[in-house]
């Protein structure tokens, strides 16, 4: 079993098959793990329950399974640790951090939020979402492969939402209390995320949890330059070749597979991957067309 003490993880959204773009962020993930000798977890991001796709999970799972992508330990769903989220934004209130906002996205178009409802409206009764205070102290890190990042949160994005209008919690709030609770040590994702990371190290420091580090991969963008997503109407990977699949995801991440590998199963190929896993081959650029 591994245990250097690394643990990383892939956190899909249960809303489709997973695409190519998604299986970037699997395959990056899974590899940086593996290479650490640690554990690669598996956590299904439901959360935001209108988005999810009944049975989407499982498609998720098996398509991980045929690209030979096993993890480590029990699948966690964000639909079952509501209890844990709400015991974070309880924590938060009590240090006074939070308030209530009725404004619409209509209200507030422009970026940052300008603060409209922070000593407006101390108990509102109407529908409303939870925000959390900022301040214009700079946070910064620096990403394995994109380098030093860095907001003034109040200034650049302004108080966030972390319990929307619906009731539901968003996404910023579950991934840290999740990250937190699972001792996640290293997070690799899309680069597309990578503005929303100062936002997440804010409520790391809030709460007292450890930032972990980060590795962002650039995004698959389609011809026009947009990231291809299930939004989108990604297709789903072909799960008859799974090999040529993880060939493909290789090569978009720089690691440049022998030709001879392209016909290799999976457990051959992958086991070549972990070898010659290198993050200084892996495009600094943080979006590729996909070809």
């Amino acid at each position: 079993m591994p245990n250097s003490g690394y643990i990383g993880r892939f956190a899909p959204t249960p809303s489709g098959p997973l695409h190519f773009g998604s299986i970037i962020a699997a395959l990056g993930s899974y590899l940086q793990a593996r290479q650490c000798n640690g554990k690669w977890l598996v956590r299904i991001e439901d959360v935001d329950l209108p988005r999810t796709v009944p049975g989407a999970d499982k498609i998720i799972l098996k398509q991980l399974e045929s690209l030979g992508l096993f993890w480590d330990g029990e699948i966690i769903y964000q639909s079952q640790r509501t209890s844990l989220y709400v015991a974070a934004l309880e924590s938060l209130k009590s240090f006074g951090l939070t308030f209530p906002c009725v404004c619409t996205r209509k209200d507030i178009s422009d970026k940052p939020y300008p603060g409209t409802c922070r000593d407006a409206i101390e108990n509102s009764k109407t529908s409303h979402s939870i925000r959390l205070k900022t301040n214009d102290q700079e946070i910064s890190f620096t990403d394995l492969l994109q380098g030093r990042y860095s907001q003034r949160l109040e200034s650049d994005v302004g108080d966030f939402v972390i319990k929307r209008t619906d009731g539901l919690f968003a996404y910023h709030l579950a991934v840290v209390v999740d990250d937190a609770e699972q001792e996640i040590t290293e997070i690799v994702r899309g680069a597309d995320l990578l503005d929303s990371t100062p936002r997440q190290i804010h409520i790391q420091t809030l709460l007292g949890y450890a930032t972990p580090d980060y590795l962002h991969l650039p995004v698959v963008t389609d011809k026009a330059g947009n990231k291809i997503s299930k939004q989108s109407h990604a297709e789903a990977i072909d799960h008859t070749s799974p090999s040529n699949v993880l060939f493909k995801a290789l090569d978009f991440l720089g690691q440049s597979p022998p030709d001879m590998a392209f016909d290799s199963d999976t457990e051959s190929l992958l086991t070549w991957a972990i070898d010659n896993w290198t993050l200084k081959n892996i495009p600094k650029t943080r979006k590729i067309m996909l070809a």
